[in-house]
């Protein structure tokens, strides 16, 4: 058997020889890798020995070696422990497979680039992470602004505004007997008659600005009652206290008349939304009143302009004569206010921050008028807009938030402030502050006199810089407000700026004194004397004044401030009277 499996070897090794000398690299590359390894020999030396040079030839040293003491071991082992042929059969066996198979595994790592191993690895490593990264959709929770609309907002503010008041209960009672004993008493004579006043709901505490610069916000309660306290502020509107200002501060029966008619024509010319247009006459489609104003979009300073003089009068929308078009009015406000946050915006394309400030004005003023907690929320963001969009370096105001500030719209917003702070709103004190600084940057003459946006002395400018100079803490006998009334009265009132009149008027009425009746005689009665009467669509109006606000504003706009001067006899309390000095306005 071994001699027969030599004699196949040396054959099989002639064959080989033969074909690599005849066919050369032509039949090695012809040849599969595993059929290029030599067969193993039966001796175990030879099987060696063949493994080796076979795994030599193709070019795998440590495979080579590795399949050649693997073959030698089986071998060996093999040939001595059987000592047959069966056992040299199977030690060449494995020999073979042995050499054959890691001799291909070394080839294949021989035959793949190292570069390719670590690129397959890479790109398994950034396929996963991408998956990891791919976005998927995350449903968003509904917010509480997303809920509830401003409009939703405003309607729960206003909701009540409309509500009927709650009927009288019917309460069961029961007679009960109850014998009391009273000691006798001397009969009593020459009682005084008492007169109980029908005015006196919902008066609010002093409206001064005293020590403005240090103390510059409420410290009360704004939910607190004030139904029992008597002072300065709205409380002179009531019919019994009205009577008795108009009678003190220089009113008459025709100047109370006139009022009386320019509230009718105001009422005729609302809306049916509840709202006013500087355009009084729609186009000429409501009626043919004419001169008409230009600023056709600018409804929300229109309506606050008209709801003032019924407010001034004494009307909310609680109670008076017009209940129902200063309830429409109010509603319409509330309705038209932005909301954003905290803060509320009445600005319009036509007036800007002149519309805001008004309907500040006006929200606050029926708040404080009537402590209706409805309208507590859009009075207090109305202010809070105010104090967002004053400039936050000169500290005034002007068309758009937080631009440089003009005296004329400076002066809108502090009353604003003035009338929140009657009604115990919250006024920040760096805001009163900002309105020191812008006060001072306008001021000439000491603070005599006022320029717009720099220092200088119009009539306009120099009325609103000492009004607002008096809500701001100045006392009477300040050397520089009584240079600037002197300045007034000199100037005396205007037969064209309505807009200069309104201002003028109230500085020189808290002022009192001879100058005030000399400047309320002559205006007083001109404005009586010239508001249109007769039976016409205009009756109790006025188209007077050639200033910029009369152009633009038109017959509305006069009229409404004309019928505020001749209110001013009760519509606000005198700064400087006794009782209001008494109870300081301590914004």
């Amino acid at each position: 058997m071994m001699s027969e499996m030599n004699n196949d070897n040396g054959k099989t090794e002639q064959n080989i020889a033969g074909t690599s000398d005849s066919s050369g690299a032509k039949a090695m590359s012809d040849t599969p890798l595993t059929a290029q390894a030599a067969p193993v020999t039966p001796v175990a030396d030879s099987a060696v020995d063949s493994a080796v040079d076979s795994a030599a030839d193709s070019a795998a040293d440590s495979a080579a070696d590795s399949a050649a003491d693997s073959a030698a071991d089986s071998a060996t082992d093999s040939a001595t422990d059987s000592a047959t042929d069966s056992a040299t059969d199977s030690a060449t066996d494995s020999a073979t497979d042995s050499a054959t198979g890691n001799t291909g595994r070394f080839i294949l790592f021989q035959a793949v680039p190292s570069w390719m191993f670590s690129l397959v690895v890479h790109m398994g490593i950034l396929v996963v992470l991408g998956l990891m990264m791919l976005p998927y959709e995350v449903e968003e929770l509904p917010s509480l602004t997303s809920v509830m609309s401003k409009n939703d907002i405003i309607e729960e503010i206003v909701d009540d505004l409309t509500d009927a008041l709650d009927e009288p209960i019917d309460v069961p009672t029961e007679e009960v007997e109850v014998e009391v004993q009273v000691d006798s008493i001397a009969e009593v004579s020459d009682v005084e008659e008492i007169e109980i006043a029908d005015d006196v709901e919902a008066p609010v505490a002093a409206v001064e600005f005293e020590k403005i610069a240090d103390q510059v916000a409420p410290t009360t309660d704004l939910l607190s009652s004030t139904e029992s306290v008597v002072g300065s502020g709205v409380s002179g509107r009531g019919a019994e206290a009205r009577a008795v200002m108009v009678r003190d501060y220089g009113g008459t029966k025709q100047s109370e008349a006139a009022v009386a008619m320019a509230l009718k024509w105001i009422a005729n010319h609302q809306n049916n939304d509840g709202s006013w247009s500087f355009d009084h006459s729609l186009n000429g489609q409501r009626c043919n009143c004419s001169k008409p104003g230009s600023m056709k979009t600018s409804m929300n300073g229109a309506t606050a302009m008209a709801l003032l003089p019924f407010l001034g009068a004494g009307n909310t929308h609680k109670k008076g004569a017009y209940k129902k078009q200063v309830e429409a009015g109010l509603y319409y406000l509330t309705r038209a206010m932005k909301v954003k946050g905290a803060t509320g915006d009445l600005t319009d394309p036509g007036g800007r921050l002149y519309s805001h400030g008004l309907a500040a004005i006006t929200l606050c003023e029926a708040f404080a008028m009537t402590k209706d907690r409805q309208l507590m929320a859009p009075a207090q963001m109305a202010l809070n807009f105010i104090v967002y969009a004053q400039d936050p370096v000169g500290g005034g105001w002007r068309y758009k938030a937080r631009q440089a500030g003009d005296t004329s719209v400076v002066g809108w917003q502090l009353m604003a402030l003035k009338s929140g702070h009657m009604g115990y709103l919250q006024v920040p004190p760096a805001t009163i502050q900002g309105c020191y600084k812008f006060l001072d940057s306008v001021a000439a003459n000491s603070g005599a006199t006022y320029g717009y946006t720099s220092p200088g002395a119009g009539q306009a400018t120099t009325a609103v810089g000492l009004l607002c100079r008096m809500y701001m803490g100045w006392k009477k006998e300040e050397p520089s407000l009584q240079r600037g009334v002197a300045q007034l009265a000199k100037w005396g009132p205007s037969k064209g700026n309505i807009y200069y009149n309104y201002y003028a008027t109230q500085v020189m009425r808290h002022t009192g004194g001879k100058l005030w009746d000399v400047w309320n005689k002559e205006l007083r009665d001109s404005l009586v004397a010239s508001q249109e009467k007769g039976n016409g669509h205009s009756s109790g109006s006025w188209a007077i004044g050639t200033d910029h606000g009369a152009r633009s504003g038109g017959r509305l706009y006069t009229t409404t401030l004309a019928t505020m001067i001749l209110e001013v006899y009760y519509r606000h309390m005198p700064i400087y009277a006794k009782q209001a000095a008494e109870d300081e306005f301590p914004l």
